[in-house]
């Protein structure tokens, strides 16, 4: 198996890309004061204290939730950009909450994968995209020209799901048929749904802790709603993987450095990355 492992994305359809913006839409009818803090806190805790007067480039911007973050830390200029046009109309709109009249805040609707337009954008001081490239069909490509968006200096946060093997294979076969009509969905959401309360509540009751605490902290976890990220690990197709090292191998051959890993623990989810440009 290549090390640069795909998962499940060479069929794929259109009609089998998961609607993350409407996902998006949804959690803005939860987003409080209390989840952007959160979401500044977790910016904060990775990147350091480098936003304030930053360029901030917002890849993949989905609710918009962190290009505010940038905002309200101090970015000297934000740029957000998503190929889902809800996902886009959800920044616009806590664009046009928070900050109204900032110019210096700018929404796009655009692909990673159109080099034209990411070439038009020139390089910013932090570049920031959780969570995305490996929902773009292309996250190897993807990844290749974010990169090109860092300043000498500058610096790349990502997170990439981790790559599990045959276990991430089944995900991507389960991710594919949720996209294939309402009634499967159902039926994923019942049987995952119930397994995930089951499975929490059992750990939660050996480990003496109260079942329902995980729910109301899980804010903690960068401002985030656990239905609205179970929604979208079930859906989120296209779906791609890798290995730490197959992520810090790519990274260092186009002159990055690490600065912090954190990493999902073997399980599913996102290994989260933080570079730094050479000069």
């Amino acid at each position: 198996m290549s090390e640069y492992y795909v998962a499940g994305v060479t069929e794929r359809t259109d009609r089998e890309r998961f609607p993350f913006g409407r996902n998006w839409t949804s959690f803005l009818g939860v987003l409080d004061d209390a989840r952007i803090v959160e979401a500044e806190r977790s910016l904060t805790a990775m990147v350091g204290d480098r936003i304030g007067g930053s360029t901030f480039l917002d890849v993949g911007s989905g609710s918009g939730l962190f290009s505010l973050a940038a905002m309200r830390l101090g970015a000297r200029r934000v740029h957000s950009f998503d190929a889902d046009q809800d996902s886009v109309a959800c920044t616009k709109e806590l664009r046009r909450r928070y900050f109204p009249t900032a110019e210096h805040w700018t929404v796009d609707h655009a692909s990673v994968l159109d080099a034209g337009y990411l070439q038009r954008l020139g390089t910013w001081d932090i570049v920031y995209s959780w969570g995305v490239l490996h929902h773009t069909g292309d996250m190897w490509k993807a990844l290749d020209l974010v990169a090109g968006l860092v300043a000498p200096t500058g610096r790349l946060f990502i997170a990439i799901y981790n790559d599990q093997g045959p276990l991430s294979r089944f995900w991507a076969s389960v991710k594919r048929t949720y996209n294939k009509g309402p009634i499967r969905r159902v039926m994923l959401s019942g049987v995952f749904g119930t397994w995930w309360v089951v499975r929490g509540a059992g750990i939660d009751l050996v480990r003496v802790k109260n079942p329902l605490t995980r729910y109301r902290t899980y804010r903690t976890s960068r401002g985030m709603s656990v239905v609205h990220d179970w929604r979208d690990w079930l859906g989120g197709y296209p779906f791609e993987v890798a290995t730490p090292a197959a992520v810090l191998d790519f990274c260092r051959a186009r002159g990055f450095s690490l600065i912090k890993l954190k990493t999902c623990g073997g399980r599913i989810g996102c290994n989260e990355y933080v570079f730094e440009r050479g000069s």
